[in-house]
């Protein structure tokens, strides 16, 4: 192998595919990143086996041929290098890979390309596109309420429901529900649906650009989506497995409902957290209405230590309630919401509470409450 390309390209390049290197590796070889020729283009891939990610970089091409070399030790190496032009070329009797720009040379030692898992093509399956914004918009609202613990894999992924002109995603970890329903460019075919690990969304989060639809696509088995972006491309193990029916999780009403501005919601959450964190983590939410107007009080308290109070003003709906939830699960959610309004709907402080943004239809939040004496 014999290119060069722009440091700023491959430094940009590496870093995609960086976050898909193993980090406790079974296999030594997905510690590497490899290196390919593709036409007139460089092409750079690394896995870990549940994720594949691989993209292509403007080079010049002057004889083919590929190569892995450790990411971490390339990475490293690349980004500490000038702007300008990066030669590469490749010892296929040694295995080395020799790298230049500038003043400044490298010889790094790889390992066969052949040996390197082969990144798995879909080329047929239920193929949808999604706008960047909207996407990254449900997986940022969706993905943190994913379960972390492994004790019940379905819930450390996301469902992924496929159906008509959307695609509606759901993340639930016992505790929370969120659910996120997203317009797709165009129709599916047959309703479908599939979990895909929180892990690898995180990732697509990462990776997503303003310029083109994303177009997934499950290939016809269930096993893996590909995500294909411009230049960049990412294949995904799915979780098998049966995802809980929340939709029955969703209380279908409320004796209790709450619209505030969700700054000062927001504020107040997170300075009760910090009593919070030495009182079980618990918020305490007192709902007052008020001839048509009212309040919420926002309160934690910690034993020895001290407590404190803030008041939101809110347009109360019902009757007196109280609740209490999870500093945590609280200060989650309201961080992701992206209206001015949100609103708090309660039925008992036994029962689960719901978050919704006033003006949008497309998201729900559902939170358990803790239980604690008034």
């Amino acid at each position: 192998m014999k290119a060069s390309c722009a440091q700023e390209d491959l430094s940009k390049g590496l870093a995609v595919v960086g976050r898909a290197v193993a980090t406790r590796a079974v296999l030594p070889i997905t510690n590497n990143v490899l290196i390919a020729t593709e036409g007139n283009r460089l092409k750079l891939a690394a896995t870990n086996l549940e994720i594949a990610t691989s993209c292509w970089i403007p080079g010049t091409i002057e004889k083919e041929g590929s190569i892995t070399i450790p990411a971490k030790l390339v990475t490293d190496f690349v980004n500490s290098l000038p702007s300008g032009r990066v030669d590469m070329s490749l010892s296929t009797r040694t295995k080395s890979l020799e790298l230049k720009c500038a003043r400044h040379e490298a010889h790094i030692s790889g390992l066969d390309a052949a040996d390197f898992p082969a990144i798995p093509k879909i080329a047929e399956g239920t193929t949808v596109k999604v706008k960047p914004a909207d996407l990254r918009l449900a997986i940022s609202q969706v993905v943190f309420a994913a379960a972390s613990e492994e004790s019940r894999p379905v819930l450390t992924g996301v469902q992924a429901e496929f159906e008509d002109k959307h695609l509606t995603l759901a993340a639930a970890d016992g505790f929370r529900l969120a659910v996120h329903k997203v317009a797709l460019a165009s129709s599916v075919g047959a309703k479908m649906a599939v979990i895909i690990p929180a892990r690898s969304l995180n990732e697509l989060n990462r990776l997503i650009g303003d310029e083109e639809p994303v177009e997934l696509t499950v290939n016809p088995q269930k096993t893996q989506v590909l995500c294909k972006l411009k230049n960049i491309e990412m294949v995904s193990q799915l979780i098998q497995g049966t995802f809980p029916n929340y939709s029955q999780l969703i209380p279908k009403s409320y004796n209790t409902r709450a619209v505030l501005k969700l700054s000062e919601f927001l504020r107040a959450t997170k300075s009760a957290s910090i009593f919070a964190r030495d009182g079980s983590g618990i918020v305490r939410l007192q709902i007052m209405p008020r001839d048509g107007k009212g309040k919420i009080a926002v309160s934690a308290r910690a034993e020895e230590i001290g407590d404190n109070v803030g008041e939101v003003d809110a347009v109360v709906e019902g009757e007196e309630s109280k609740i209490a939830f999870n500093s945590k699960y609280l200060t989650d959610v309201l961080s992701v919401l992206t209206k001015d309004e949100v609103a708090l709907e309660t039925t008992t402080s036994s029962s689960p509470g719901v978050i919704r943004p006033v003006g949008d239809d497309k998201y729900i939040h559902v939170v358990m409450p803790m239980f604690v004496q008034w």
